[in-house]
């Protein structure tokens, strides 16, 4: 029996015995057990309420530059990267002049605290001062209008401690909130020595995009998360593997693969996970779970379980999270974390691509964003030109 208690005007949910969903199985008890309260995180919220330069963003993946996902070591750094991007001035609740969109941007906060003043945005310029997006795509497959939809990166401290960046080629296919469509995959490496915003990097094409003719008219592509599963990068029980995971179709298929660091650019050495063992052909990639949303994070609980962070089926209200053995598994029933109501202040707005940033966490905690945004964006950035930016909540475990 489901026992939630809800606890008015702090929106705190103390979840007592999680939901019994639809998963059976030896695993049942251990997937479904377990003891938290949910909060919001203000003091992350409000970082990026922001008046001048960059005040608006969806994806918002961190990356610890010292390679260190799991634990929170102190006086680091942290690359967060950032897709579609608004970038002006904002006085008197309205944008000013000159606000523009660029196709992403990146920051850089030091130490681990939500303070303002260790939070430092980059863009580029074009040759009259304008915001420029950071990453362009200018691979032999790129398209003429083709641009850059970020996924999930990390620091391999394998190769020299390059950063890795997962960049889908998107291209525009006709106007409106959702009228573009991802046409290829691509692997973005950058040097340890390069400084925002990254005048020099790597690009190259990936075979990690599977377009509908391969699927079945399922359209699936790798990099909506990355963990990495190994000593140096704090993980509690390493295998020495980089888990990446994609999501494919209407239904919001998870598919894993893996591959050693010092491989990682090596696409022969890549294996997918296709139910019963790890394959060579991404073609027999199998759903480990669904329901997700196209960005996500694979997590390590205190009790050695794995959380699957996800915004249910992709644009729903709840931040949801599903509880596995294993970073591929097996996944047991949806457990919601948070309903995102509260932040959808208009019929209009949607909320988005939830994960969590363990690397920014407390111990015994994560830390989790959502992003939120409107089917009539520009329209509604007028009247409230802070939408557009994400928003935290926080998970103790008890």
């Amino acid at each position: 029996m489901n026992r939630l208690k809800f606890t008015l005007g702090v929106k705190k949910i103390v979840l007592l015995c999680c939901l019994a969903g639809s998963f059976t199985g030896a695993y049942a008890q251990d997937l479904t057990d377990i003891k938290f309260t949910v909060t919001e995180d203000k003091e992350w919220t409000n970082l990026f309420a922001r008046n001048n330069g960059w005040f608006g963003g969806d994806g918002i993946y961190t990356i610890p530059l010292n390679g260190v996902e799991a634990g929170k070591p102190e006086a680091k750094k942290t690359l967060f990267i950032f897709s579609d991007s608004m970038i002006g001035n904002i006085k008197n609740n309205k944008m000013e002049p000159g606000a523009k969109m660029t196709h992403n941007s990146v920051a850089i906060l030091k130490g681990g605290k939500p303070v303002a003043e260790n939070l430092t945005f980059y863009w580029k310029k074009d040759e009259k001062g304008g915001a420029e997006t950071v990453f362009i795509p200018k691979t032999p497959l790129t398209g003429p209008t083709d641009y850059y939809w970020l996924g999930d990166g990390f620091v391999n401290q394998e190769q020299n401690n390059a950063i890795y960046i997962f960049g889908y080629r998107v291209k525009q296919v006709s106007d409106g909130a959702f009228g573009f469509s991802e046409v290829g995959n691509t692997l973005i490496k950058i040097t340890e020595n390069e400084k925002p915003p990254y005048s020099n990097f790597e690009q190259k094409d990936t075979p990690f995009y599977l377009s509908s003719s391969e699927t079945e008219k399922e359209m699936g592509s790798f990099g909506a998360g990355i963990f990495v599963n190994t000593a140096k990068a704090g993980a509690p029980n390493p295998d020495g593997y980089i888990y990446v995971y994609g999501v494919k179709g209407m239904a919001k298929k998870m598919l894993a693969a893996r591959v050693k660091p010092k491989e990682f650019d090596d696409y022969a050495k890549w294996r997918f996970w296709d139910g019963a063992t790890w394959n060579t052909d991404i073609k027999k990639a199998e759903a480990i779970t669904d329901q997700v949303s196209n960005e996500l994070s694979v997590s390590v609980l205190p009790d050695g379980r794995y959380a699957l962070i996800f915004q249910q089926s992709g644009m729903g209200r709840m931040v949801g999270m599903r509880l596995g053995k294993s970073p591929i598994g097996p996944f047991g029933p949806i457990i919601k974390l948070w309903d995102t109501s509260d932040a959808l202040n208009k019929k209009s707005y949607f909320s988005y691509n939830a994960k969590a940033h363990p690397s920014l966490s407390e111990k015994g905690e994560l830390l989790i964003s959502y992003n939120v945004n409107s089917f009539d964006f520009f329209k509604d950035l007028e009247t409230e030109p802070h939408l557009y930016r994400p928003r935290f909540i926080k998970i103790k475990f008890n």
